[in-house]
């Protein structure tokens, strides 16, 4: 009851912002839209999941090699952990492996749970929450001498203002010891034309995920959003180096929310902001590590798609002057 609560509060305050209304992108990922995320993965137009396998897959034991045993693993976001087996698999050769997925999707909980469950030597503690309530659970929990593994792979980081991002990271860099470790993943800058084919492809997939999200609250909020007069729409900000997804009303509207005690009023060409994705330069993360508490000890970057992995160190605190 209090995820709807929640859940309520966050459409009534985004589609009530002057200027430029908002939903939440972390409302875009319930069962359905986990699915169709899943489908959008394996597109050929989105390649920032393959890369982020790819890289975990082939460098997971040097990431590993500069963590000393034990080592317990939370991950931000986990969704079904497909990728993540590559580092779990490495860990698992060399001790068990506890690892808390950390996820607000209780269906993408479940089929990390299912996918990883072939993995014998790694216990899996699903908890759904938030990033930092999460993190903190685990935190508290595990036993003196072990290292805790962050995992925020994706381009997860990206769907925050920088600012924003940088604060969250701060956020996490206070749950951790000196030594503990974050494996952050970063999508990085390209062509813009290829970046917006990935956000809208012409088979239409991700703009059913963005639709979704309407047809989410209809379902378990009340609404009454008709999706047919609404359409995806994906635009990148040179500025802010980001793209956005947007829906776009099609026609002057009024839609209703039940449950937030919510009526609302688009017109014709107005549109709700749904995703922020900003992209990296590889140059630029070593900084941000050091800004929020971190070192950055090493990057890999892929060669097909570019995507870098940055293990970074959380540091001692500085000594007072």
């Amino acid at each position: 009851m209090l995820a709807l609560l929640d859940f309520a509060r966050a459409v009534r305050d985004g589609l009530s912002k002057p200027g430029q209304r908002e939903l939440p992108s972390i409302y875009l990922y319930d069962e359905i839209g986990t699915a169709l995320f899943e489908a959008i993965t394996f597109l050929p137009e989105y390649g920032l999941t393959r890369a982020d396998e790819r890289l975990l897959r082939r460098h997971a034991p040097a990431i590993l090699e500069h963590l000393p045993p034990p080592v317990v693993v939370a991950e931000l976001g986990s969704g079904t952990g497909r990728k993540t087996r590559w580092l779990l698999e490495t860990l698992a050769r060399r001790e068990p492996v506890n690892y808390y997925p950390i996820d607000i999707s209780p269906s993408a909980l479940a089929k990390c749970e299912q996918e990883l469950a072939v993995l014998g030597a790694v216990s899996i503690v699903g908890l759904e929450k938030s990033y930092l309530d999460g993190l903190q659970h685990v935190a508290v929990q595990r036993r003196p001498g072990q290292t805790l593994l962050v995992l925020f792979l994706g381009s997860t980081v990206g769907n925050f203002d920088r600012a924003a991002a940088e604060q969250f990271l701060r956020e996490v860099r206070r749950s951790l010891l000196p030594g503990d470790a974050l494996l952050l993943g970063t999508d990085l800058e390209k062509p813009v034309a290829e970046m917006l084919l990935g956000y809208d492809d012409p088979t239409g997939v991700t703009a059913a995920f963005n639709l979704n999200l309407l047809a989410r609250i209809n379902r378990e909020l009340g609404g009454d959003f008709a999706l047919r007069h609404f359409v995806h729409e994906a635009r990148y900000d040179e500025g802010e180096r980001r793209i956005e997804m947007h829906l776009r009303s099609l026609r002057k509207q009024s839609v209703t929310i039940r449950e937030a005690g919510f009526t609302c009023t688009l017109e014709e060409g107005e549109t709700i902001w749904t995703e922020a994705c900003h992209k990296y330069r590889v140059e630029e993360i070593p900084g941000m590590a050091a800004r929020t508490g971190f070192v950055c000890e090493g990057q890999w970057v892929d060669g097909e798609w570019p995507f870098a992995e940055n293990l970074w160190i959380a540091a001692a605190p500085a000594a007072p002057s």
